[in-house]
């Protein structure tokens, strides 16, 4: 859930109409609902995608059609377990690899393999050393004290335990893009690659229910699409040599959270845009820290993406901030805490960054309007703090919201996840947790159709002696 959007509004699902009798079209007699209503109306709205999908017409240069590579057998087999391209490449990785880009390891320990990752990040550290981030002296006269101050600097000791969590969430993040950077290629499933980077951060992460995993879905929104879209089962999109899609994923250890992203575009004429999108990311990062104005932060952030243009066919367009997509505080188990980083100026003037905090530095650049709307089918949702206390009149809500809040308590979750956990026929009972209130719905966010967009984003924490952009890499 890389970015936050004010007053989202939650979205239902599209219910079937009526008979022409008034009566719904699965009740029992006299239009009242008997004991399995529920699990037909799901199973109908299950056949209705299928069928769907099965007489959807394919154009030669669709995005849903056949897939080349992988093969239609691998696309799908991530959900079972590696695929046997995966399986050749796993067994041919060592760590003594040419090609080797993850560093050497320390005295007595595994170095990571390649050409595929399969050492746990925690088996190649010792407890207490995991790499630190990029580690930057706080802006401002009033932190130059902070370096040399014997009470900061046992604040920071005191909080080591969590710095070092989010070391290793941090360098599980930059071992996974690291080898999803390597397989991202035109012509990829989305399904195939999402289900790819899932599989990969729960190997490399050790992951143990809440207490460590992923923190919400791979976000790769296309193009227009600037946030928040994942494939639903069935989805059979795939990736083109001219689209710009923004990754985007998190790592958790015990709720501590790493919120990353970065673009894909294969086609240099979009060069300009990513830079921009990067240059102000890093703008925003090198504004932030202890008691800056984070209304200070988005006008510098809004300075440098708008000074950039991209030619696109023959036409120029200025590269506009997003305006209503902002960056965030992160709390425990709670990707948006409250606090809004905005990439524009004008919001947020009387609000501070302040010590201790840790916060997702991200902006979105756009050709289009340089403004968002939600759009399309959802596939990411929430549950509400505070849910298990909501009333709820329909058993199978209830059920599903107590599978939700043991799998994934206050973390995001996609609709695939359900599905793949036990929950297949579970869209009538999710929408009624929406319209209750105890799961909140983030569909897809688009500028217009035709235009481009990109991401990039960080994510620091400001301790007491100096800020550290814990998920910096070698790559962005």
């Amino acid at each position: 859930m890389g970015c936050q959007i004010a007053l989202l509004r939650p979205a239902t699902l599209t219910m079937p109409p009526k008979a022409a009798n008034g009566k719904k079209a699965n009740g029992g007699a006299n239009g009242k609902k008997s004991r399995n209503d529920d699990d037909a109306f799901d199973a109908l709205l299950q056949e209705a995608v299928k069928e769907s999908m099965k007489n959807a017409p394919v154009k030669k240069n669709a995005r849903s059609g056949p897939v080349a590579t992988p093969t239609a057998a691998d696309a799908a087999a991530p959900l079972n377990g590696a695929t046997a391209q995966q399986k050749e490449a796993e067994a041919q990785s060592t760590a003594d690899h040419p090609e080797n880009p993850y560093p050497p390891a320390l005295p007595g320990m595994p170095r990571q393999t390649w050409p595929v990752p399969t050492v746990p990040v925690g088996k190649q550290f010792v407890y207490g050393c995991f790499p630190a981030g990029e580690v930057v002296d706080h802006p401002g006269e009033m932190n130059t004290f902070r370096h040399s101050s014997e009470e900061k600097r046992a604040l920071e000791r005191v909080s080591e335990r969590e710095i070092q969590e989010l070391r290793e969430a941090a360098e599980t993040h930059r071992q996974v893009r690291k080898y999803m950077q390597s397989i991202i290629k035109p012509g990829i499933s989305l399904m195939w690659m999402c289900d790819t980077l899932e599989a990969k951060l729960a190997e490399l992460i050790g992951k143990d229910g809440l207490s460590r995993g992923q923190a919400f879905p791979t976000g790769c929104s296309i193009n227009h699409v600037a946030a928040h879209y994942t494939p639903n089962t069935g989805d059979k999109t795939v990736l083109l040599y001219d689209d710009v899609m923004k990754v985007d994923f998190g790592t958790q250890i015990s709720g501590r959270i790493i919120d990353c992203a970065w673009t894909v575009a294969f086609n240099e004429r979009y060069d300009p845009l990513l830079e921009a999108v990067r240059a102000a990311t890093n703008e925003g990062i090198r504004q932030a820290g202890i008691d800056v104005r984070l209304a200070d932060i988005g006008a510098a952030i809004e300075e440098v993406m708008e000074s950039y243009e991209v030619e696109l066919g023959g036409k120029t367009y200025p590269v506009k901030c997003i305006r209503n997509l902002c960056g965030h505080n992160i709390g425990p188990y709670t990707i948006h805490s409250g606090k809004s980083v905005p990439i524009v100026k004008g919001s947020e003037l009387n609000v501070k960054m302040e010590e201790g905090e840790l916060f997702a530095i991200e902006t979105f650049g756009s050709t289009g309007r340089g403004r968002v709307l939600e759009d399309m089918e959802c596939s990411h949702y929430m549950m509400n703090a505070g849910a298990e206390t909501i009333p709820l009149r329909s058993d199978k809500a209830k059920q599903l919201l107590k599978h939700i809040s043991k799998e994934f308590s206050t973390l995001a979750f996609a609709r695939k996840w359900l599905d793949r956990t036990g929950f297949d026929r579970h869209l009538m009972s999710l929408n009624q947790l929406v319209e209750a209130g105890a799961v909140g719905s983030y569909p897809p966010l688009c500028d217009v159709k035709g235009s481009y967009s990109a991401q990039f984003e960080h994510t620091l924490l400001l301790k007491p002696t100096a800020k550290e952009v814990l998920s910096r890499g070698d790559d962005y």
